[in-house]
């Protein structure tokens, strides 16, 4: 039987392998996240390609030397929409931990 992907944990997880190839600190990411090394790296197998793809984008790449108001404006509104969004992901993962505890 295949196993079904809940997509807010697929993101959490895509996040977790963006902080790994942006600081190469597995370790460290690994222990931020709670697990261990090795599902790192399997989860980095997986998503590898694709991160490194939305890393590449102009839209989240990072503000140039002296960056002009609009630009800081505009990196502030898309910082607060994925903050927003992130919120939104952790009160899903909550909520899916509540329901999963009372289950027999």
């Amino acid at each position: 039987m295949a196993k079904k992907k809940i997509e807010a944990l697929e993101e959490v997880k895509k996040n977790y392998v963006r902080m790994a190839l942006e600081t190469g600190n597995y370790s460290s990411v690994a222990r931020k996240a709670g697990i261990d090394r090795t599902t790192l790296k399997r989860w980095i197998q997986e998503y590898e390609d694709e991160v490194r793809e939305q890393m590449e984008d102009p839209a989240s790449s990072i503000l140039s030397a002296e960056p002009t108001k609009e630009e800081l404006k505009a990196k502030y509104e898309q910082a607060m929409r994925l903050l927003g969004e992130k919120e939104l992901e952790v009160a899903m993962l909550r909520n899916l931990l509540k329901k999963n505890q009372f289950r027999p």
